[in-house]
């Protein structure tokens, strides 16, 4: 029982810290470009933007979600399980949705190391 336990966690840090990871990286190009805004409206321009942007707000509500599921996840289960498989999970994921999601283009390299990752995972697993 405790090892699903495990495995419910850990896919519940990869869920939340994908969607995580997308709705910050949405915010941040909702943002603009740091470097410009800097140079032309100053820091403040920054922060007022980043802070009225509900998707940085959602993101990090669901980055906060992957942290307390990686406490839990590290309750039930060893860290040397728990850490690569997380991290591992969470890379495929991301690279999935930004390609989905962000449009972004990932290439043939990228996937490629997507698979050697779900590889290593399903080594963890057996």
């Amino acid at each position: 029982m405790k090892h699903l336990y495990t495995w419910t966690a850990i896919l519940l840090v990869t869920a939340t810290s994908v969607v995580g990871d997308i709705l910050i990286a949405r915010a941040m190009k909702q943002v603009g470009d740091f470097h410009y805004l800097w140079r032309r409206e100053g820091v403040w321009t920054i922060i007022a933007r980043v802070l009225g942007n509900r998707n940085f707000f959602l993101g990090v509500g669901a980055m906060t979600l992957a942290f307390f599921s990686l406490l839990f996840a590290l309750s039930w289960g060893d860290v040397s399980l728990v850490a690569p498989a997380a991290s591992s999970l969470t890379f495929i994921g991301t690279a999935f949705a930004a390609k989905i999601f962000l449009h972004e283009k990932v290439d043939r390299r990228r996937w490629i190391a997507a698979l050697l990752v779900a590889a290593g995972v399903a080594l963890l697993a057996g």
